[in-house]
């Protein structure tokens, strides 16, 4: 008992906010993809943008709290968006009051089909613990370039989120490879630019 306690005493401030930064970033793009945006003369949802960035922000927490406890971060982030995601659906289902005039607008922002929502949902699940294998791997191997695990694993992650969810998600609807490219570049052209996020901490 007493070992618990001080396992999560140990937890500083500066890494409570850096999980707290991810799961945040998690929630925000699975709420702003509705809105496509252009950046870099591409076209992607608006959660694109700040979902690149959480792969980062989950190599810090690995560096800090070990792969087992990255991976716990990744199961509650699900959580989390799982909540969101099925919380939302609720409200939009509840009947509203009369002098209510925004119920169209409310589920055309945040009611995205049951398809979108589960693809994003697989994808970041799947791709995060990938990303955590990929640096745990590249961790032992590279000592002291902090930036190369976190570019491969990235690297590799963002792929894979990438194709999930653009496969799952608009399969039969859209030409996928030119989303794909898309979604990628974008991607690993915020990871590049995140990258100075790793040493904002010291290694544990």
């Amino acid at each position: 008992m007493t070992e618990r306690i001080s396992s999560v005493r140990s937890l500083s401030l500066a890494d409570t906010l850096v999980v707290g930064l991810y799961v945040g970033a998690e929630l925000a793009a699975n709420v702003t993809e509705a809105k496509p945006v252009r950046f870099l003369g591409l076209v992607v949802d608006g959660g694109t943008l700040i979902y690149a960035v959480t792969f980062t922000l989950l190599d810090l927490i690995h560096e800090r709290q070990g792969k087992e406890g990255a991976q716990k971060v990744v199961v509650a982030a699900f959580a989390a968006n799982l909540l969101l995601a099925a919380y939302v659906h609720l409200t939009i289902r509840l009947p509203y009051p009369s002098f209510y005039e925004g119920q169209a607008s409310y589920q055309q922002v945040l009611g995205a089909t049951p398809r979108i929502v589960a693809a994003s949902l697989t994808a970041f699940f799947l791709a995060s613990l990938v990303d955590t294998e990929v640096y745990a791997w590249l961790k032992t191997r590279i000592d002291g370039y902090r930036w190369i695990p976190v570019l491969g694993s990235n690297a590799v992650g963002t792929l894979l989120d990438s194709v999930l969810f653009i496969s799952l998600a608009f399969y039969g609807r859209y030409p996928l490879f030119p989303l794909i490219v898309g979604n990628y570049t974008i991607k690993m052209t915020v990871t590049a630019l995140s990258l100075p996020l790793i040493y904002a901490r010291p290694r544990s």
